[in-house]
């Protein structure tokens, strides 16, 4: 079952790996930002079913977007992405309303059973 993800990073190659997992795991309904006000506008107008959000960015950082996007959509499912799995980053990420934290880089195994999990696909 293929479900709309959007991909925030402002790295393109990290973006190119990450739409490549998820096509192996048959998710083709991919969207992709490059910066936060890019992921907020994505998000207000395709309301993917899941985003994954780097948290470190230029411009706007990533926890900021994600304020934005759960003032818009309480229920969203973001997954916070980044290098830096301080406890203090993830705590903060997670009472910001974060669905989940994954540490960079990630397998995609654990990529698989974040989509299983709080989308249901398993």
């Amino acid at each position: 079952m293929s479900l709309k993800v959007l991909v925030v990073d402002d790295a393109s190659f990290v973006r190119m790996v990450i739409c490549q997992m998820l096509i192996r795991l048959g998710h083709t309904d991919i969207l992709e930002a490059k910066n936060g006000f890019e992921a907020i506008e994505s998000y207000k107008t395709d309301m993917p079913a899941l985003t994954l959000l780097d948290i470190t960015m230029p411009e706007l950082d990533g926890l900021s977007v994600l304020k934005e996007i759960i003032a818009f959509d309480p229920s969203a499912k973001v997954i916070m992405c980044s290098a830096v799995a301080q406890g203090q980053v993830v705590r903060e990420a997670l009472d910001l309303g974060a669905s989940d934290f994954l540490t960079k880089p990630f397998r995609l195994d654990e990529l698989e059973k974040i989509i299983a999990n709080y989308l249901g696909t398993n």
